[in-house]
């Protein structure tokens, strides 16, 4: 991943979906399922690739009950909060 992401080209300014999407992610510290970026708010889910590849936001596997399965949430990194302030 690492590979990926210095081939990323430096951010300079975020776009408005980007901006949007990341203010979502800062204000649920907890994090936000994919489904309910994609469906319930309209990202694709390129763009919230593109946004981890880009080390703004992270994939977080949480385990719930024995027998119950994951859940995966998308959350915010340092790199995104830096970039939401600048």
């Amino acid at each position: 991943m690492r590979a990926l992401q210095s081939r990323l080209p430096q951010i300079r300014r975020l776009s408005s979906e980007w901006h949007r999407a990341l203010q979502l992610l800062v204000s649920n510290p907890r994090g936000i399922t994919e489904h309910m970026l994609v469906l319930g708010h309209g990202f694709s889910g390129d763009m919230l690739a593109m946004l981890v590849l880009a080390g703004l936001a992270a994939v977080v596997t949480e385990t719930l009950r024995a027998g119950q399965g994951k859940i995966e949430r998308m959350m915010i990194t340092d790199a995104g909060k830096r970039a939401l302030e600048g």
